[in-house]
């Protein structure tokens, strides 16, 4: 009889078809109301944003706000992420133009519907990408790549905004340079008209959250800020005080587009498609695995892939450009409180009526109050507390933060990303391809003997005992062929070796080629090799591949005693005879009471069973 696991769903099938069922019954009224809540921060924001990113991309500014609907009720629904917020991005927007600007004129009608086009390949792209599985992309974005970049992205919102907050005027800049370079060349024309908008702002967002943190201090600082707008104004003349609103936005819906998928439009947008793909889907899962981080949530790459594809292939039908993962509207959704998925679906769902109704008001939304709120959700991204922990606990993983927000500030967000993961990749192999070798003997000082790592215990002068720690594979091959040539030729230079495979988890055909080489290198020296505690998988690869005779593989031993045992009536007695160590148990079995009392009490003398 099947049990089903998850209490939010009646049928597991429908739940992997329809991601939302899994959580629906999960939402409590709070949670519906705080979702709310965050809804409608993130859709009033959205609405100067929206208008803003479609300029960017070259679009008619009503795109924008369509990008911000329809795709982020079907992203919330079908991804993963309980907090991210899809729609228009200030990079993705950028992408966008820095492709099909060279194909069409922007903000054409031959321009829209390459974009129109562009977003249902990269929606099906995105939707393949998760039906293979390719989500495992995500295990490879280290937790100092997402520290640092969030951080990167913090900045960037913060300089981005900078002029707004200064009440600048000049043109936004494409780099994070250029930007700096232009805050601090238009220094001595900063309005403070401006200033102390977004100074109030900022300041009401900062005490509403302290003092009651469950309060909408997002758009009680708005209201806040345009108030102080108006008072300054009044005041000062509007000359004088030359404060600059966002503007009355087009209140129109997203009207039903056809996007136009022919063979010479696939020829020409494939590649476009591909790098806007890998870039939407990085700074997605980036933003979604910072914020399960965060809120300690499961996370499912796949899904959120299959999700963030839906919702660009639906979108394209709703006049909707790429849309992605927003760090903007992520971030303030978190800050607002969202719980759930259902936060994303009201702000898309409210941004229509907002789109129709609210949108006039924008006119009195001053841009120094917007920066404000902005410069708040920006800092709530730099996470100090982790960047500190990180620089004092670990050298290489402070170089993939340092070099992921280096490179979110002065490369393409993709490419940080992809650096960062690359780099983390590189290290991990770079450990991997080194594993530890360490020295193995039995403890005379305990009944069992069992096996131990002291260099103050004796060695048998025929048997070396190696636990090798990590995986066999072509990577550490070498590594560990030099560091067993330099321990077999040194020291007593044993002929017969004992490999302990506990600690290998994995083994490739480099691997197995390796140990093969190696036994015939122990039976040449007049010796052999023999293996101890090798785990299930790597013992079934060696046979199952014919890498040792039928002869080799009764050398392999699950049991420490039938191992040393076997490996004993091999040893040279003549040499034993000699030894006045008595490694093993059958060394003093063998040799007289007497014989072996001497041997313990000369050992105890020189201290090294004590």
């Amino acid at each position: 009889m099947s049990h089903n696991t998850n209490p939010g769903t009646d049928h597991p099938l429908l739940a992997r078809l329809f991601p939302f069922l899994r959580w629906r019954k999960e939402v409590s009224r709070i949670d519906l109301w705080q979702d709310f809540v965050a809804g409608l921060t993130g859709a009033v924001v959205v609405l100067p944003q929206g208008v803003a990113f479609a300029a960017i991309a070259g679009m008619p500014p009503q795109y924008g706000l369509y990008t911000g609907m329809i795709p982020a009720i079907i992203a919330a629904l079908f991804g993963s992420s309980r907090l991210l917020v899809s729609g228009p991005t200030t990079a993705a927007s950028l992408v966008l133009f820095s492709s099909l600007s060279l194909l069409a004129a922007p903000g054409s009608p031959e321009y829209i519907q390459l974009a129109l086009t562009l977003t249902l390949f990269v929606g099906m792209i995105q939707v393949s990408l998760g039906l293979v599985r390719f989500g495992a992309l995500v295990n490879f974005i280290s937790h100092s790549v997402v520290v640092g970049f969030t951080a990167g992205a913090g900045i960037l919102i913060m300089a981005s905004q900078a002029r707004h907050f200064l009440g600048l005027f000049y043109p936004r800049q494409s780099s994070f340079h250029d930007t700096l370079v232009a805050i601090f060349s238009h220094l001595g024309e900063t309005n403070p008209y401006a200033v102390a908008i977004g100074v109030i702002t900022l300041l009401t967002g900062i005490l509403v959250r302290k003092i009651n943190p469950s309060l909408p201090y997002m758009i009680i600082s708005m209201v806040v800020g345009s108030l102080a707008s108006i008072g300054l104004t009044a005041y000062a003349g509007e000359d004088s005080s030359a404060i600059v609103t966002v503007g009355a936005l087009p209140a129109t819906l997203p009207p039903l587009s056809l996007p136009y998928p022919t063979l010479d439009n696939i020829k020409m947008l494939a590649p476009t498609a591909l790098a806007m793909t890998l870039f939407a889907l990085t700074e997605a899962i980036s933003i979604a695995r910072s914020l399960a981080d965060k809120t300690d949530q499961e996370f499912d790459g796949n899904q959120e892939f299959i999700g963030q594809g839906i919702s660009n292939m639906v979108g394209s039908f709703f006049s909707a450009y790429v849309a992605t993962g927003s760090f903007n509207r992520s971030a303030m959704n978190y800050e607002a409180g969202a719980k759930t998925p259902m936060a994303a679906v009201f702000a898309g769902t409210l941004l229509i009526p907002a789109a129709l109704f609210a949108a006039p008001l924008a006119a009195y939304l001053p841009n120094a109050a917007m920066a404000g709120i902005l410069f708040l959700v920006a800092w709530r991204l730099i996470d100090i507390g982790h960047i500190i922990k990180i620089v004092k606990t670990s050298v290489p993983e402070s170089v993939i933060l340092g070099t992921t927000l280096l490179a979110t500030l002065f490369l393409e967000l993709q490419f940080a990303i992809l650096l960062g993961i690359m780099l983390s990749v590189a290290i991990y192999l770079n450990r991997t391809s080194h594993p530890k070798i360490v020295s193995r003997v039995p403890d005379p000082r305990i009944a069992r003997r069992p096996f131990v790592t002291d260099p103050s215990l004796p060695e048998c002068p025929q048997l070396k005992i190696l636990r090798i720690d990590g995986s066999l594979y072509f990577g550490a091959v070498n590594h560990i062929r030099s560091e067993l040539r330099h321990i077999l030729h040194s020291g007593h230079r044993q002929k017969y070796l004992l490999l302990v495979g506990s600690g290998i988890n994995f083994i490739d055909m480099a691997g197995a080629d390796f140990l093969a080489h190696l036994a015939k290198e122990r039976d040449a020296e007049g010796g052999a090799l023999y293996f101890y505690d090798i785990k299930e998988n790597v013992c079934s690869r060696l046979k199952s591949g014919h890498y040792f005779s039928e002869s080799c593989t009764k050398k392999l031993f699950g049991s420490k005693g039938d191992a040393i045992s076997t490996i004993y009536t091999k040893l040279d007695k003549s040499i034993c005879a000699n030894c006045t160590a008595r490694i093993f148990s059958e060394c003093m079995t063998e040799f007289s009471e007497a014989g072996a009392s001497h041997s313990i009490e000369k050992e105890d003398e020189q201290g090294n069973y004590s």
